[in-house]
């Protein structure tokens, strides 16, 4: 399922310091979106750039592929439209912002998942995180629909049942759960 040239661009403004550092052939990002400079961190902000570093090493290589892609679109665009870009990512909710941080495909669907993969407990999350990344679309597509299904008092349940699957009971149990 291909991502639309905003979605790209979206993930790319979640992960741009990451991505311009990491790119083999250094992309130019607009102030607004590098690293504060070295000595001018606060410690805040030195955690929340650890954070954004871990996030990139722990995305696949295509998934970062990707999002240097993007960062080379988005350097092409005029300054306006790219602070266009910027603003519209701003204005979005935090959480939306954050799903992002988990590269072009998981981000774009974070919105679905978040009912059953947003509030996670800390055990979990490298679980989940790892599960998530062995999806194919089409069992990414209807995990987002059962996440959607799912009322809040049994969101723990269906995620607990659905992490301690084995890969090859995924499909099974997802077709099952979609035709509820």
């Amino acid at each position: 399922m291909p991502t639309s040239k905003p979605a790209y661009l979206l993930c790319l403004l979640a992960l741009a310091p990451l991505a311009a550092s990491a790119a083999p052939q250094p992309v130019a990002l607009p102030q607004a979106v590098s690293a504060p400079a070295q000595g001018a961190a606060t410690p805040a902000q030195l955690r929340e750039l650890r954070s954004q570093q871990a996030q990139w090493q722990a995305l696949p290589e295509s998934e970062r592929s990707r999002i240097r892609d993007a960062a080379r679109r988005l350097a092409a665009l005029p300054p306006e439209q790219q602070q266009s870009l910027r603003a519209t990512f701003a204005a979005q909710d935090a959480r939306f912002r954050d799903g992002w941080r988990l590269g072009p495909t998981l981000g774009a669907q974070f919105p679905k998942l978040e009912g059953l993969f947003g509030f996670l407990p800390v055990e979990q999350r490298d679980t989940a995180l790892s599960v998530l990344r062995q999806l194919n679309a089409d069992q990414l597509a209807q995990l987002t629909l059962i996440a959607q299904r799912t009322p809040p008092q049994e969101r723990d349940t269906v995620r607990a049942a659905f992490l301690a699957l084995a890969p090859a009971d995924r499909d099974r149990w997802l077709h099952a759960h979609v035709v509820r």
